[in-house]
């Protein structure tokens, strides 16, 4: 008796492994998946540089990053005081 129940508590512990890692193996696929059409879709260049905020490209970024260093600017003037 107590050599079936311990063939049976490994066998289910077999079980589980087994559909522990094949859902593993599936989900790793698919995120495999993903990741190719993200670089099919940005043009399969790694090199290129990062779009900013709604797909800007690099000018464009450029001058949102230097509005952007303005309003700090700004903002610091108004929190110490003085008056642009």
């Amino acid at each position: 008796m107590v050599m079936t129940e311990t063939l049976l508590i490994a066998s289910a512990a077999l079980i589980g492994l087994v559909i522990l890692s094949s859902a593993t193996l599936r989900a790793w696929e698919s995120w495999i998946a993903l990741r190719r059409q993200e670089i099919e879709r940005s043009g399969g260049s790694r090199n290129q540089a990062p779009e900013i905020e709604g797909g800007a490209p690099e000018g464009a970024a450029r001058i949102e990053i230097a509005d952007l260093k303005e309003r700090i600017r700004r903002l610091e003037a108004i929190a110490s005081g003085v008056d642009l």
